[in-house]
């Protein structure tokens, strides 16, 4: 796997359209404006998009070590069968795109913004999301055991994976249609008085 760095990127690899199977090393893209490059089954290892903005950017089965996304923004982007291990995500935002089949257990998503997501199948099992922000995502078949949702605004989130047996809910903001669905959930019958 060919290993790029800061000064590679800046050298030329990041006027590069499509990454495939690269190693990026401690790549700093702080404060770095992204749109329309694919990285494929690409590592991103110890890396900092600290205040990035990424736009139309797919990230297809990568792997993400160790990586900060401080205040990143991403719009109608891919991340589909990428998976992040020990990344922080404060203040960071996603609008719309696709991050199906994503891999982020256990990670602190509690001050993060996404809204609009495809994130079907995406392995969220003991996820942290208190007190944040996950609107009008679709995340049906996802693995939410162990989450924390306490707090969280949910309206417009597809809940049918939801197991309020398995995870938490206190406090979360959601809209009557969806109530109904976490009654079903718990095989409560819903009848008129």
């Amino acid at each position: 796997m060919n290993v790029v760095t800061t000064h590679d990127w800046d050298a030329g690899a990041g006027k590069v359209r499509r990454h495939e199977k690269v190693q990026f090393s401690a790549l700093d893209l702080c404060e770095t404006d992204l749109e329309g490059i694919e990285f494929s089954e690409c590592v991103f290892r110890d890396a900092r998009f600290n205040r990035s903005r990424h736009a139309d950017v797919a990230f297809l089965n990568c792997r993400f070590v160790n990586c900060n996304f401080f205040d990143a923004t991403f719009t109608n982007c891919k991340a589909v069968g990428s998976s992040f291990e020990g990344c922080s995500f404060d203040l960071t935002t996603v609008d719309g795109g696709d991050w199906s089949f994503i891999v982020l257990p256990r990670t602190d998503l509690g001050s993060a913004t996404f809204t609009g997501v495809r994130m079907r199948e995406a392995d969220l099992t003991g996820v942290r999301c208190r007190n944040g922000t996950m609107r009008g995502l679709d995340l049906s078949a996802a693995q939410l055991t162990g989450a924390d949702f306490t707090g969280c605004d949910l309206r417009g989130t597809d809940l049918h994976a939801f197991d309020p047996r398995t995870l938490e809910m206190r406090n979360a903001v959601i809209t009557a249609d969806q109530a109904v669905v976490l009654a079903m959930s718990l095989g409560l019958q819903i009848r008129d008085a």
